[in-house]
């Protein structure tokens, strides 16, 4: 189990952070970007799976400049209200500036560290990869688990190596918009894997999408590129 801690942006806005360390000296560090729906169960979870694995993990509440100690679950209604409610209100830049305060709190004590996120989260470790500098850090890579709206920014340059999974019967994100990723950028700089029959959130066991098989593949894959990047 991890806890709470709160943490500072460049722009002196305070937030919640949910932290999970190893048993053992960490590997790496690791930000977990949520989805759009704050840092609940699901992204704890998420940070405690990766703490075990051996890293820092650190999951920053990026809802707290909306509202704090936002935590939606999946039902209809919550999915309803991240949608129309939180979603619209986010806005890539401070999200950006919130990833760095979490970043910075992490590589204090860890030197090599990376972003992981999912949905939203995953379009957020991709801006990590291509705005870090304008963010004041340096990720040592990022990884994208179905990342929403990539297609609008799939040109943008990558600043460290980046890991990306899609779902290829994902609604919310076309095979366009991979397809543009893939054009704009090496294999080696960005890794792409599509995975068939699956579609969005197919790592989150608490979403109907959830795929055992396909998720446990695509951690694996994760942990290989981490473990490559971060040791």
């Amino acid at each position: 189990m991890g806890h709470w801690v709160k943490v500072k942006a460049d722009d002196r806005h305070i937030l919640h952070a949910y932290v999970a360390m190893p048993v053992r000296k960490p590997i790496g560090g690791l930000v977990v970007v949520q989805e759009i729906f704050g840092v609940n169960k699901s992204i704890c979870r998420v940070a405690d799976e990766y703490a075990q694995a051996g890293y820092f993990t650190i999951a920053p509440a990026l809802f707290d400049r909306i509202k704090p100690n936002v935590e939606l679950g999946y039902s209809e209604k919550e999915v309803h209200e991240a949608i129309n409610g939180y979603l619209p209100m986010l806005d890539h830049k401070t999200s950006l500036k919130d990833i760095a305060a979490a970043w910075h709190y992490v590589q204090r004590s860890v030197l090599r560290v990376g972003v992981l996120g999912f949905c939203y989260g995953g379009l957020m470790s991709w801006l990590s990869a291509t705005r870090s500098d304008d963010m004041g850090m340096e990720p040592e890579c990022c990884v994208g688990y179905y990342p929403g709206g990539i297609g609008e920014v799939a040109k943008e340059v990558v600043e460290c190596r980046v890991m990306l999974h899609f779902g290829e019967v994902d609604m919310q994100i076309g095979a366009d918009e991979v397809a543009a990723v893939r054009r704009a950028h090496s294999a080696s700089d960005v890794v792409i894997h599509t995975y068939k029959d699956v579609g969005h959130s197919f790592a989150n066991p608490d979403r109907p999408s959830y795929n055992p098989t396909v998720a446990t593949l695509a951690r694996q894959r994760t942990l290989e590129f981490l473990k490559t990047t971060l040791s």
